[in-house]
């Protein structure tokens, strides 16, 4: 008997059922059940059907990724369901349609579920009455302090006191004041009198990084926000809490006071810390990066980015970054380094040269040093680096490009494996020349003593170390946020980055210089921009067959690894 015939079959998951609802007279399909923030199915809600519907209600206390609480009451809308008449049957009107029977009360959309033929009401008198009366309660105690608040610009408060509140409040009694300026955390500061209470940090705390580490205390207007006690507010996700805060409350040390939001260039990218690849967003201003925030991407990071990673972009701007194209220690020009270079390449003697590659370097970079190791039959490697992990979005390999590194053939699955042989071939003179990407070789079992061995050593890389000190020739080069490429991360996925700031001085993105490397190498050419380099690459390479950069979108594409 076959094994297709032994195989037990599974039964094809039951198609999720399908309801009419209307929203503000439209009428639309909807599941009966959507995946909640956990990934569990669970009645579709108000708020979700309107989202379908791309009606906005607005809201506080709700957030797509975290459990709901309800508390806010900025969604009330109005509703109403088919009358049902003795025999549970629809009543119907004359014209045959299900006589609605508005609701006397208002319902909070972020959590009634939605039923067949349910109409929801979000732009009537009664809503619009409702929304200015929660406004004008939020805005009681609030204080007065926009111009200073770091939150200007992205805050839902003030957004929606425009478009739905009053233009003038009736009270006139002194504002509750609460605690200012508290130190929350290592990375976090709150400010108590701008809270609303939503609660979203204390359930993104608690349920999603797993450390409840946050609560209210106090009654009534008294309510404050605050770490229970003998604790901080210390984990490796606490920056998630400035994005999901819809108020100014809780504000990054980081960026506090740095830079208004409105003045920042969003440009997308990929945060290169370690392997998972979380999308991010680089705010930068006149070459200066200011901050990272995640950028949305169920299929890696979803809305969040841990902190480690969000703060990884000082080092860019450091004052000590390699500028200058050096040839034995002298400035020179890029042209005349490459063609010496080129030539130094083609004249080595076959398997005589060795090239070792960092996995943090993007997949077209990575494609290019492979093809001059085809040309020279040199030996090839990556280092690698690792650290702690955790269950939700660290991961213990700290190279971004480790996959993309193995699937061009750089490097094996054991990675590093070939860096003892390459230390030991140079010692037996057997390889003349090295060639180094972005590490710093002196760390890892290639010291200065066998560097000085070397007939050539040709160094790239960012910020100088002991290996950028003894390189005949030196190749200053681009971080990720100065240059366009793609990294694969752990999972297999390919994803694009854009270029942010501009490098500083003669530094050049690596593929740039090494398109003209390998055409003075090899001839091979074909392509102009990173996009063309990609897709060349894609044609080349198995595991990218079948890709283009256009059809990358903002998100990424998986492969098989």
């Amino acid at each position: 008997m076959s094994n297709a015939a032994t195989t037990e079959m599974k039964p094809a998951p039951a198609a999720i059922e399908r309801i009419k609802v209307k929203v503000d007279g439209r009428e639309l399909e909807v599941p009966r059940l959507t995946a909640d923030w956990s990934g569990k199915l669970m009645p579709t809600t108000m708020i979700q059907a309107c989202e379908q519907a791309k009606v906005e209600v607005p809201h506080y206390c709700y957030h797509p990724k975290l459990p709901i609480a309800g508390n806010c009451r900025m969604c009330l809308v109005e509703f109403g369901t088919p009358a049902l008449g003795p025999d549970r049957k629809p009543i119907l009107n004359p014209d045959g349609t299900p006589k609605i029977v508005k609701s006397p009360r208002p319902a909070i959309a972020c959590a009634t579920p939605v039923s067949p033929g349910m109409e929801i009401y979000t732009n009537t008198p009664g809503v619009k009455q409702m929304r200015e009366g929660v406004l004008e309660f939020l805005l009681i105690n609030h204080p007065l302090d926009c111009p200073i608040c770091d939150q200007a610009g992205e805050c839902k408060l003030q957004e929606y006191s425009a478009d739905y509140g009053q233009s003038a409040s009736r009270f006139v009694e002194a504002k509750v004041h609460k605690p200012k300026a508290v130190d929350l955390g290592p990375r976090i500061v709150l400010d108590d009198e701008r809270c609303i209470l939503c609660t979203r940090c204390i359930r993104f705390t608690k349920d999603v990084v797993g450390d409840d580490a946050l609560g209210i205390v106090n009654r009534g207007s008294y309510n404050t926000l605050t770490a229970w006690p003998g604790r901080m507010f210390d984990n490796n996700y606490t920056l998630n809490t400035v994005d999901i805060c819809p108020v100014g409350a809780l504000t990054s040390k980081d960026f506090r006071f740095q830079m208004r939001v409105w003045f920042l260039k969003e440009t997308r990218s990929v945060c290169t810390s370690c392997a998972t690849g979380c999308n991010i967003v680089i705010g930068s201003r006149e070459e200066k990066i200011y901050r990272y925030t995640p950028r949305e991407n169920d299929a890696v990071n979803g809305p969040w980015m841990c902190d480690q990673g969000r703060l990884n972009y000082r080092w860019i701007g450091r004052e000590d970054r390699l500028q200058n194209v050096l040839v034995r220690g002298q400035k020179t020009t890029w042209t005349t380094a490459l063609n010496e270079i080129a030539d130094t390449l083609k004249k080595a003697p076959h398997g005589s040269v060795a090239i070792i590659a960092s996995a943090r370097q993007t997949n077209e970079e990575l494609w290019l040093l492979k093809k001059l190791a085809d040309k020279s039959a040199a030996l090839t490697d990556s280092i690698g680096r690792f650290g702690d992990s955790d269950k939700l979005l660290l991961n213990a390999d700290r190279n971004p490009n480790k996959t993309g590194a193995r699937l061009v053939g750089i490097c094996q699955a054991s990675i590093g494996i070939k860096l003892m042989p390459i230390a030991e071939h140079i010692r037996a003179g057997k390889i003349k020349t090295l060639v180094v990407f972005g590490e710093d070789v002196t760390k890892h079992g290639i010291g200065a003593e066998l560097l000085g061995k070397l007939k050539t050593l040709i160094v790239s890389d960012i910020l100088p170390n002991e290996t950028t000190k003894l390189a005949h020739y030196l190749l200053p080069g681009c971080a990720h946020a100065e240059k366009r490429g793609t990294f694969t991360n752990t999972k297999g996925r390919v994803q694009k980055f854009m270029k942010a700031v501009e490098p500083p001085g003669e530094a050049r993105p690596e593929w740039d210089f090494l398109h003209d490397l390998v055409y003075n190498v090899t001839g091979q050419d074909g392509f102009l921009t990173v996009e063309g380099l990609f897709n060349e690459m894609a044609k080349d390479v198995p595991a990218f067959n079948g890709l283009t950069w256009a059809g990358l979108g903002d998100t990424g594409v998986t492969v098989k690894i």
